[in-house]
């Protein structure tokens, strides 16, 4: 289930790498852990997870699969994304923006990072991590997006909601964005 930003709360499939080229305090990404496969092997994981096989959805219901990380551009490619398209899988990428993507991704989230300049100029969906020190109007005029929203910093006991919210008052092209999966516990 898909927990945060545009397609919350949306039956999703995660394809989760890892590694990242940078080295964010709040990452939820375990970076020692993971298996290798090939792109046949993740398209297989995938079918065998999306949930319509077990619950009888319609057949025309299509996977909708999130590449995230860690920062999964640095291992994405074209064969990947190929072979999730032609699976049927509706793709989506959630990336820091640091690096060009392969084509045929559907849906492009940016989250991008204090002191990193993206790559990626034109997003579906440009999704901030609001700490309280940086200018998230820097990214609104870097990156064009047909979605902005911010979200709060939870650093394990506390969050900058409140702080966010009256950002989200006086700049009210921005939208609140919180991440949803991990306080109500699902995955």
């Amino acid at each position: 289930m898909q927990g945060e930003g545009f397609h919350v709360g949306e039956p999703a499939v995660f394809v989760r790498f890892s590694g990242c080229n940078l080295a964010c305090s709040w990452c939820d990404t375990d970076h020692r852990q993971g298996t290798e496969m090939t792109a046949k092997e993740i398209v297989k994981a995938v079918q065998e997870a999306w949930p319509h096989k077990q619950k009888g959805w319609p057949l025309d219901t299509l996977p909708f699969v999130v590449l995230t990380g860690g920062e999964p551009a640095l291992q994405v490619d074209e064969e990947l994304i190929e072979a999730l398209a032609s699976a049927h899988c509706y793709v989506a990428i959630e990336t820091n923006g640091t690096r060009e993507l392969p084509e045929g991704i559907d849906w492009i989230t940016c989250s991008p990072k204090l002191n990193t300049f993206p790559k990626l100029k034109h997003v579906d969906e440009l999704k901030v991590v609001f700490d309280g020190k940086s200018n998230p109007e820097l990214w609104r005029q870097e990156i064009d997006a047909k979605h902005r929203f911010l979200q709060p910093l939870h650093n394990g006991k506390t969050s900058n909601v409140d702080e966010v919210m009256e950002y989200i008052r006086s700049h009210p092209y921005w939208r609140l964005s919180v991440q949803l999966h991990k306080i109500l516990g699902f995955k």
